[in-house]
């Protein structure tokens, strides 16, 4: 059977999708591990698992970046790129919300995605799926570390044959039909070199923070033989996951497809008594706590009206910044300011962009992030995680950005580094948090972190600007909005919008922000340009 393959386009990575069947709900299966769309229409059973779905519902299929025929990537993907990548499918098709069937290593992600997008997700099922992948003393099911480095050394080993068949689907792996198949579907599905980072990057996911705010309706089915998957990773995260159900069922394959009757008949009960989903009024965001430090002596030293010229260069420095990473401003708490984020990698990015630009004016900044759950109350939010953000960012020093021990296991696979902190974060009631700072990132020739959205080689970084954008980047650097740039310099405003483009092009930035750590590091600020 040939389904059509298409693409969404998220950045600069091609997602494939397909979509199967016309039924009233939406329903996408995310494969654990390693796909290929169109190859996997020639196993006869997977081809009839996939059509049973798409009998009651109009089934959207994907191959994750890196995987089948998406594009492949230089870097781990992270759970929060792959929800980023489904919501560009999710609008190439024009769906608004809905239901998520993860299986194995695609349940994490769709947990994450309905914990943070509540509002278009109408029901989660995972099947053979964990919370952890490592073990640890409180998740002690889980492979040790080395259990894990010997299958990612047998991978690497045996790649191009069946490699772990008999452990995915011991009751079929003798069929020498489905055995070629198999083989030909990992090896077109990814390289040797991908599906280890693959498997290395699913071995550091830690979604156990994240369960107690899933508040859709939840199915979790599991085999009480599954070899891979151990059963008892389904039962903690039915306990932790408010109203889940639960199923378990006999049988040792983990492959859903294997034994696939009884699976599917629970899935399809689930999904077509569901009701729609109502507005939710909890979800799971990553909030940023960020102050300056010292503002009396610094207000005392530069005077009061020099003061106030910095600390509104500094809110529109992070106002733009807040705005680029798609962020949402909730508030003020004295000086400084609380944002949150719908994914944690922004919300870094973010933090490590503004206490840099910041730091140029000569104001010092602390960040502090947590992801938890935000109440959302009559257009205001509150909730647990902005008074955790905040007791994380009082562990902050100077020019710092600390970050719970949640958000840190959620940006796995990202190549951001951190160190844990010798105190830990008490909230109180709330717990006790284990706070991690944020590695400092290499910084590129003209001194912007070379970690942060946009940084490109320094050939792209020419500052050879012109005098009436040198003019321009001043202004935007102190603050100044395109209109207020217009007026000073007596232009009209779309030509100040266009200078701004133009810099932002030259010099291979994203954001006002970086613009303000550049033209401090070339000592523009103190001086027009001449």
């Amino acid at each position: 059977m040939q389904i059509e393959t298409r693409y969404a386009k998220r950045g600069d990575v091609h997602i494939a999708y397909q979509v199967v069947g016309q039924g009233p709900l939406d329903l996408v299966h995310v494969i654990g591990w390693v796909s290929h769309l169109e190859y996997g229409w020639e196993s006869v059973s997977l081809a009839r698992f996939h059509n049973r779905l798409a009998s009651f519902s109009r089934l959207i299929l994907i191959d994750k970046r890196g995987t089948g025929l998406s594009d492949r990537v230089a870097d781990l993907p992270t759970l929060e790129q792959r929800m980023d990548d489904l919501r560009a499918v999710m609008d190439a098709v024009g769906s608004e919300q809905v239901a998520l069937f993860g299986t194995s290593e695609g349940g994490p992600m769709c947990a994450l995605f309905a914990a943070t997008y509540p509002e278009r997700t109408t029901a989660l099922v995972m099947y053979g799926a964990y919370a952890k992948r490592i073990w640890s003393p409180d998740y002690p099911w889980a492979p040790t570390p080395a259990e894990r480095q010997q299958f990612l050394d047998l991978v690497e080993r045996t790649w191009g044959t069946e490699v772990d068949l008999a452990t995915l689907a011991p009751s079929i792996a003798t069929d020498e039909r489905f055995r070629q198949w198999w083989v030909t579907y990992l090896r077109r599905s990814a390289s040797p070199g991908a599906a280890v980072a693959l498997a290395r990057m699913n071995s550091q996911v830690d979604i156990r923070h994240v369960l107690p705010l899933i508040r859709v309706p939840t199915l979790l089915l599991h085999r009480t033989g599954d070899l891979d998957a151990p059963v008892e990773g389904s039962r903690y995260m039915a306990h932790q996951i408010p109203g889940a159900k639960y199923v378990e069922l006999p049988g040792v394959d983990h492959l859903p497809w294997v034994d696939q009757d009884a699976l599917l008949n629970e899935v399809q009960s689930f999904l077509t008594g569901v009701q729609p989903v109502a507005s939710p009024d909890q979800v799971l965001a990553t909030v940023l706590a960020v102050a300056p430090v010292a503002t009396t002596t610094v207000a005392a030293d530069v005077g009061e009206l020099r003061w106030r010229e910095l600390v509104d260069r500094q809110e529109a420095l992070i106002e733009d910044e807040v705005q680029q990473q798609r962020g949402r401003v909730l508030g003020r708490t004295g000086d400084g300011l609380l944002v949150m984020f719908d994914g944690p990698t922004r919300a870094i990015r973010c933090a490590l962009a503004v206490v840099a630009a910041v730091g140029k004016l000569g104001i010092q900044l602390r960040a502090g992030l947590h992801t938890g759950e935000c109440e959302l109350m009559n257009g205001a939010v509150g909730g647990a995680a902005i008074r955790i953000a905040a007791r994380v960012m009082a562990m902050a020093a100077p020019g710092e950005v600390v970050v719970s021990s949640t958000v840190r296991d959620l940006v796995a696979g990202s190549g951001m580094s951190f160190e844990e902190q010798q105190a830990s974060a008490n909230a109180g009631e709330l717990g006790t948090y284990r706070v991690f700072r944020v590695g400092s990132p290499s910084r590129a020739a003209d001194g912007t972190p070379a970690g942060l959205p946009g940084a490109v080689s320094q050939r792209r970084r020419s500052d050879r600007l012109t005098r009436r954008e040198r003019e321009v980047a001043v202004r935007l650097a102190r603050g100044l909005t395109n209109r207020e740039i217009a007026d000073d310099l007596v232009i009209s405003a779309g030509t100040a919008e266009r200078h701004v483009t133009n810099i932002l092009n030259k010099l291979g930035y994203h954001s006002r922000a970086q613009i303000a750590v550049w033209a401090g590091e070339h000592g523009l600020l103190g001086n027009e340009p001449s």
